[in-house]
């Protein structure tokens, strides 16, 4: 059976799933405990010493323990799916589901670990939980708290990813180099409209201005502007200092100022990239971009500007957040296979030259796109092996990998 988003009979079922099985997750043994025998190998007095080897080398933890597969799944609720800030107790159904992708996608053990302290800066609290993890993914935390923890904690050791960012990110630059395939287009010509300047639209803001590393060139696109609820942001818009992130992206985007609204900033626009709120694209909009322009209206459930109308209005190709419309833009194409390849190389942080390998990775495993398919199908479980092994080979190239 089909269901559209926000039916009332897919919440009905999934309250009576939850309530069956009480969650989604549990933790199973991989060592049988049959006798005394059994028990002093797991537990005492035999675990000692792997207890005191670990003390003389801390890394041994990734050989010894779960250490080198299992992620924490990081939320304080402030800014779960769509329900805003619902604390840490409500979010912990989200975390689960994440969790069982994890395993499902990557067999990654994830466990969701969410706090209850909303306004709070609970980054020492997450530093504290490090050692046993092998990475930390940051989920479902309000901007821009979430890119001040995630700054915070990039050198614990561990790679943290807040995934609502860099995954969607990652899938996006993927989206557009495959289109650019379609329409033929050069990534270097585009100029691209955001419409979000939140998490995902931070994100995506700074790795398309960043990809490249092909022979040590950095290539980027030829003009960028991002917008908001008050229009487009540029070098001098009133109040943009008392954000610092936003001020980062007036300094680095718009830099002529020569769009203030969001219709001004699509004239002329080949990509459209919409991170925002439901309806707010028209098909004027639309018809004012360059010819063979494309259009991701990532909104969920109802897009800036949904499909029919977009390709109306002559859009090339189109894109959603929706599972029930071609190209699907979905983070769940990227952060399994990054956190595997990250795992795996046993790296210390996740950089740049990793997510732009993912977004290649996952580009490439399309061998002919065309407009109504310019990214793998979200349930193709070969993406995450691809995506891992192009992740652990630029954490080995860029230094970050400490394999023991």
């Amino acid at each position: 059976m089909l269901f559209s988003p926000g039916s009332d009979e897919i919440y009905k079922e999934a309250l009576a799933l939850h309530a069956k099985h009480r969650g989604k997750l549990e933790i199973r043994s991989k060592v049988p405990i049959r006798n005394k025998h059994d028990l002093s190998l797991a537990y005492t007095p035999g675990v000692a010493e792997v207890c005191r080897e670990i003390a003389k080398d801390r890394n041994l933890a990734y050989r010894y323990t779960m250490k080198a597969n299992t992620i924490a799944i990081v939320s304080d609720g402030s800014a779960v799916l769509g329900l805003g800030n619902i604390g840490g107790y409500a979010a912990i159904p989200v975390m689960e589901g994440k969790a069982i992708l994890f395993k499902e996608f990557a067999g990654i053990d994830a466990f969701p670990v969410c706090f209850e302290n909303y306004d709070t800066d609970f980054t020492d609290q997450v530093k504290n939980i490090a050692p046993v993890f092998g990475g930390i993914n940051l989920e479902d935390i309000a901007a821009p708290k979430c890119f001040e923890v995630e700054d915070a904690l990039q050198d614990i050791g561990i790679p943290v990813m807040h995934d609502d960012q860099h995954g969607t990110a990652v899938v996006v630059l993927a989206a557009i180099l495959n289109a650019c395939k379609v329409i033929g287009k050069k990534y270097s010509d585009l100029n691209i409209v955001i419409c979000g300047a939140g998490a995902a639209g931070y994100a995506i803001t700074r790795l398309l201005k960043c990809i490249g590393y092909d022979a040590n060139v950095c290539t980027t696109v030829n003009e960028i502007i991002v917008c908001d609820t008050q229009g487009a942001i540029f070098r001098g818009r009133e109040g943009l200092y008392k954000n610092k992130y936003k001020f980062i992206i007036g300094e680095e985007t718009n830099r002529s100022a020569r769009a203030r609204t969001l219709a001004e900033a699509m004239t002329g626009a080949d990509v459209f990239i919409g991170v925002s709120a439901p309806g707010i694209v028209t098909e004027e909009m639309v018809r004012s971009m360059n010819k063979e322009a494309v259009v991701f209206a990532m909104a969920n459930p109802v897009p800036e500007i949904w499909p029919d109308a977009a390709k109306n209005a002559g859009a090339a190709v189109i894109g959603t957040g929706r599972s029930d419309f071609p190209n699907q833009i979905n983070n769940v194409l990227a952060f399994p296979g990054i956190f595997r390849g990250a795992l795996d190389a046993q790296a210390t942080r996740i950089t740049d030259e990793m997510k732009i390998a993912a977004a290649h990775a996952i580009a490439d495993y399309i061998k002919k796109p065309h407009r109504e398919r310019i990214l793998p199908n979200i349930l193709d479980k070969n993406v995450t092996p691809a995506v891992a092994e192009a992740v652990a080979k630029a954490a080995e190239k860029c230094g970050c990998s400490r394999k023991i």
